[in-house]
């Protein structure tokens, strides 16, 4: 049976207080090691991790010839061990010079993609897991091992597994405690909404999204689905919300083209088709033709968030030359919109309007002969005054 976040974040801290050894089990993107790392939190445990997949057969154990005396650590109590700047020998030189200048501090050694590794790798880091010794190197006390694993077609429950892995052999499983996590929407959806720097961890369009299809943070794939190959998972979801913040800091949400196929890219077909359509719904964008020639695109303007609202409005002012504002339609259909705004806003807008080469000079002369910019005058003069008694 599959356990949630949270109750697998218990079962881990059950584990290693027994005195032994859990394997992780989960799809790619879960959350494995955002738990793992969480379980160090919580313990105010140190953490190593070592990517199982990286290494070759013999990394742990081959000696090394030193080439200088520097090539060899003595330490104080755990023996002597080569420091080669790859594989397991360097993180076991770090980990061990870390436990003797911290005896009194847990230290969590996390081996990631531990079924990636081939069986001879394997074999050899469960040695180590069990005997906690290797050559002349005794692993501390306070370090606990923590494994994680993709699934493979002999766990029960994953017949129909997909990933390329080594699964171990039945003296490997029977030696550690295995936990399969499973997608938990409520407490990725806590996470994800938590402030950091001032903002929300993940953008408000995942996680509404999300709120809305809690079913839609993970989906297994399967042999017979079109997109098997690409599936949303919270990982996934993360980087999803690093491009969406992008796209709008760079003013691209409304290229539809370039949003979809970002979103599939990372979600698979089905879920990132319908992402694409969520967004282009709750993050319409206007160009400035629309702004000027559509009736409903006040109402749309009025959906979007105040710097989504300046920037446009900033855009028109780059457009004077194709839509001036000393034309009527026009000056009448800008004020409408720049009074739409927040008070900073509009203040913002008018300053640009004024940094504007002539432009401020042209709206005045046409002030006596058109109502509709001499509106527009009066109402930049009054948030000029505004803005000006704010700023004192």
């Amino acid at each position: 049976m599959a356990l949630t976040y949270q109750q697998c974040l218990q079962a881990v801290q059950v584990v290693l207080a027994s005195g032994s050894v859990p394997t992780l089990v989960g799809e790619a993107g879960i959350g494995k090691s955002a738990l793992v790392a969480d379980v160090a939190q919580q313990r105010h445990a140190k953490l190593f991790t070592t990517v199982v997949s990286l290494v070759e057969k013999g990394d742990l154990v081959i000696p090394v010839p030193p080439l200088t005396s520097d090539s060899f650590i003595q330490t104080a109590h755990y023996g002597r061990l080569a420091d080669v700047q790859f594989g397991y020998s360097h993180t076991l030189v770090s980990l061990i010079q870390y436990a003797e200048a911290h005896p009194d501090q847990e230290i969590i050694w996390f081996l990631d993609e531990f079924n990636r590794g081939t069986q001879a790798v394997q074999s050899e880091l469960m040695n180590l897991v069990l005997q906690r010794q290797i050559n002349s190197l005794i692993l501390p006390q306070q370090v606990h091992l923590i494994l994680a694993e993709n699934p493979d077609a002999t766990m029960q429950g994953f017949a129909s597994s997909h990933y390329g892995v080594t699964p171990g052999d039945a003296a490997i499983a029977d030696r550690t405690t295995r936990l399969v996590l499973q997608a938990d929407s409520p407490t990725w959806l806590a996470w994800a909404q938590a402030p950091v720097n001032g903002q929300a961890r993940i953008s408000s369009l995942v996680t509404d999204y999300l709120t809305e299809n809690p079913g839609d943070l993970f989906t297994a794939p399967t042999s017979d689905q079109e997109d098997a190959d690409l599936q949303p998972t919270p990982r996934a979801w993360a980087r999803v919300s690093r491009l969406l913040r992008e796209l709008e800091h760079q003013d691209l949400l409304g290229t539809t083209a370039v949003v979809r196929e970002l979103l599939v890219g990372n979600l698979g077909a089905t879920v990132g088709t319908a992402f694409a359509g969520y967004v282009q719904t709750k993050r319409p964008t206007l160009t400035v033709p629309q702004l000027y020639t559509q009736d409903a695109a006040v109402t749309t303007f009025q959906t979007l968030n105040p710097a989504q609202q300046q920037r446009l409005l900033t855009q028109c002012l780059q457009a004077v030359d194709t839509w001036p504002l000393t034309r009527a339609a026009n000056a009448e259909r800008f004020t409408q919109l720049l009074t739409l705004c927040a008070p900073d806003g509009q203040f913002a807008v008018a300053r640009t309007l004024a940094q504007q080469p002539g432009l401020l000079e042209a709206l005045y002369q046409q002030v006596q002969t058109t109502p509709a910019v001499s509106q527009l005058y009066a109402d930049l003069t009054q948030i000029g005054q505004r803005g000006s008694q704010i700023e004192v």
